[in-house]
């Protein structure tokens, strides 16, 4: 019969580990387990940060006509041209002289079947521009309520970690209506702009309040919410008891074939685009 038995010489010793070792091997563990939540921290912090942070674009946004297109040209090329309704977004790069800052403007359509276009700008947009035409608002302020209503509904709509675009309603084209000793042109465009607008959202909320589909946000949109127009008081809709925000007033205007002078040191003149540029530069 064959001998199986091992000589307890060759036999293996078993491995004994050091306490000391024993304790390497769990600090090299929980060090893993701590680099590895430092990073997924770390990563949740940039994708927050990047979130947050505004974009360079400013949107200019407006019903048809309303003279957005010619407010481009003046800034990006100071020279008004003569204009045409548009069916394309137009872009262009504005340059602010005395922060010698470049800014990005989107002119999208006013055409209602193309203007929720400009939702698709918005992760960019550092402020949004509402332009309306200060002549023709008494005619159909309804209508551009409608359009700022959509636009003030996407901007409550956003998520918390979305910084919300500044929101600017410009009352354009003041040049057409008559100052008097009281009042300037700007500030008579300023103020027919807010009150017509304040009154005709305020209508669309009673509306919405009342059980009735407000026009323009769409069945579900109508049915589920007021749709961006929630103030802090209790009484009629004010543009300064928006929940959404501030929103900023100035007037404007352009003079078609002419050369805009930017405004300079050596060039101290100021034009109807004047309140605009000083808004970008401290936007900028």
């Amino acid at each position: 019969m064959e001998d199986y038995s091992v000589d307890a010489s060759k036999r293996p010793e078993p491995e004994v580990l050091s306490p000391a070792s024993a304790l390497n091997s769990q600090l090299l563990l929980v060090a893993a387990v701590l680099l590895a939540v430092l990073l997924v921290a770390v990563s949740v912090l940039l994708v927050r940060r990047k979130s947050t942070k505004r974009g360079d674009a400013v949107i200019l946004a407006g019903c048809s006509d309303a003279g957005k297109t010619a407010i481009l040209t003046t800034l990006a090329y100071q020279q008004t041209l003569s204009t045409h309704a548009s069916m394309q977004t137009n872009a262009a790069l504005v340059a602010l002289p005395s922060s010698r800052k470049t800014l990005r403007f989107v002119d999208v359509p006013g055409h209602p079947r193309i203007r929720d276009q400009f939702q698709e700008h918005l992760p960019q947009a550092k402020a949004l521009l509402f332009v309306v035409d200060a002549s023709t608002v008494s005619r159909n302020g309804a209508a551009v309520a409608e359009h700022l209503h959509m636009i003030m509904h996407a901007l409550t709509s956003l998520p918390p970690s979305r910084s919300t675009p500044s929101l600017l309603i410009v009352a354009h084209k003041c040049d057409l209506l008559k100052g008097t000793a009281n009042a300037s042109a700007e500030q008579l465009a300023v103020n027919r702009v807010r009150t017509i607008l304040e009154r005709e959202l305020e209508k669309r909320r009673s509306t919405h309040a009342n059980g009735v589909a407000v026009e323009g946000l769409g069945a579900e949109d109508a049915e589920t919410e007021i749709g961006g127009l929630e103030c802090t008081g209790n009484g009629e809709f004010k543009f300064a008891e928006w929940e959404g925000g501030e929103v900023g007033f100035i007037g404007t205007s352009v003079s078609i074939g002419k050369v805009a002078q930017a405004v300079t040191e050596k060039r101290p003149e100021k034009d109807g685009l004047s309140p605009l540029r000083e808004w970008l530069e401290e936007l900028a």
